[in-house]
């Protein structure tokens, strides 16, 4: 079964990474209606878990990324500039959100979390 799987994603996981990237600059972009309960700073929440996902799924995207330290790095750091674009964009081409560091916290916090998940199950990727 697991074979089947990986056989699956191998050729698309790359076009999974590109609309993973393309959903969060939208939804990032977006007016949001205010929610009726309104807790303190729970969208972190969100933003650790989107850019997991994101960087996840870019460093499933190229094996190199297995093998070779640099790679990984070169991908996890563009997934936090990606965050930072996106924040800046927030304050510079809409009125109705505006940037945050504690957002950019957690998007890399999120990136730092996929790096050593993504470090971790190395060895049950490669056994599949």
């Amino acid at each position: 079964m697991r074979k089947l799987i990986k056989t699956l994603l191998k050729d698309k996981i790359l076009f999974i990474a590109f609309s993973i990237t393309v959903i969060i600059c939208y939804l990032s972009l977006r007016k949001i209606e205010s929610f009726p309960i309104n807790l303190s700073n729970s969208d972190k929440i969100y933003h650790a878990i989107a850019y997991f996902i994101l960087a996840l799924t870019w460093l499933l995207s190229f094996p190199v990324s297995k093998e070779k330290n640099k790679v990984k790095y070169i991908i996890a750091f563009g997934c936090v500039f990606y965050g930072i674009i996106i924040e800046v964009l927030q304050t510079t081409h809409t009125t109705y959100r505006t940037a945050s560091f504690l957002d950019v916290v957690a998007n890399t916090a999120g990136v730092f979390m996929a790096l050593i998940v993504f470090k971790s199950i190395y060895k049950k990727i490669n056994a599949i």
